[in-house]
């Protein structure tokens, strides 16, 4: 019998639980689960003696992947999947998987619900813009950028993508203006929401320069990574700029600094928000719950990252 740990330090709702275990029952698994524990030795110990192991904004590093013996499968319950050492795992032959598409919707309402607090001076009573009218240029066209596009041709906006990885004929096939460069992207938009992962080619690359390009009044959006962007270097122009905001649902490290120096520009949720809906959270749980059975079964490697 496969043993499947549930290691979540911020827990999946009761329902998302439920639905999960109900995968593995029915594939004759047995679940371990490891709830809001506080110290890595408690993952260390949990992931001993199991087959798979599906993980939420767990750090899965190479002393965890070292500890895990008979691991054959982690699969990260989400879209990014930084939290993992996809080298580490590969080296131990373990096969790592994200859930892509699950929480798409879940952070691009969110995108939302930012950018009319945004614009409506975050609801201080004073009289704000609308979205209606204005061009947003959406930074990665992929599962989430999609679903931010579609949302936003229903506030009536010119929607503008760049993806160096999506051809321009996918974007344009789905009504979006598709940009030569990000270059263009920010010099040619009034907003601009990010959908990068955190890459080695994409940490810190939205900068002082890329971000100085947005028109008047400009607004950048991240419910990406908080590691994409310069922070010293958005400081820098916001602090020369006052006609930029800045809305992130990703606290940056210099949180404070932002929060003082521009208040009324700067926003950032208590927390990493994009995924935290009960739908998002059913959904990516169950997914990776059945991901694990057919690769544990069948050998299925869909959803592979490494």
């Amino acid at each position: 019998m496969a043993k499947v740990l549930i290691a979540t330090e911020k827990p999946f709702s009761g329902v998302a639980v439920k639905g999960i275990k109900e995968v593995f029952d029915a594939a004759g698994y047995e679940v371990v689960m490891l709830e809001k524990y506080t110290e890595k030795s408690q993952l260390l110990n949990a992931v001993k003696d199991v087959d798979a192991m599906i993980i939420r904004s767990d750090k899965v590093d190479a002393e965890v992947l070292d500890a895990a013996k008979q691991l054959k499968i982690v699969v990260r319950a989400g879209a990014g999947y930084d939290n993992i050492d996809l080298a580490a795992a590969t080296a131990h032959n373990i096969v790592a998987m994200n859930t892509p598409g699950q929480n798409a919707n879940s952070v691009a309402e969110l995108v939302f619900g930012l950018l009319v607090f945004g614009v409506r001076n975050f609801f201080n009573g004073t009289s704000g813009t609308e979205l209606k009218g204005k061009k947003l240029g959406i930074l990665a066209f992929g599962n989430v950028g999609r679903n931010v596009a579609r949302i936003a041709k229903g506030f009536g906006m010119e929607i503008a993508a760049y993806d160096a990885y999506c051809p321009a004929d996918a974007i344009e096939a789905a009504g979006v203006t598709a940009a030569k460069s990000q270059e263009e992207l920010f010099e040619t938009c009034d907003i601009v929401s990010l959908h990068i992962p955190a890459t080695p080619e994409t940490k810190q690359s939205i900068n002082y320069v890329l971000v100085g390009k947005l028109k008047k009044g400009g607004i950048l959006v991240n419910t990406a990574r908080k590691e994409v962007i310069d922070e010293a270097g958005l400081i820098k122009l916001m602090e020369e700029r006052k006609d930029l905001k800045y809305l992130t649902d990703i606290k940056p490290d210099a949180d404070a600094e932002f929060a003082e120096k521009f208040p009324g520009r700067y926003f950032a949720t208590p927390k990493k928000m994009g995924a935290q809906t009960a739908e998002a959270n059913v959904n990516a749980g169950i997914a990776a719950a059945n991901q694990i059975v057919g690769f544990l079964r069948d050998g299925i490697t869909k959803f592979k990252v490494n």
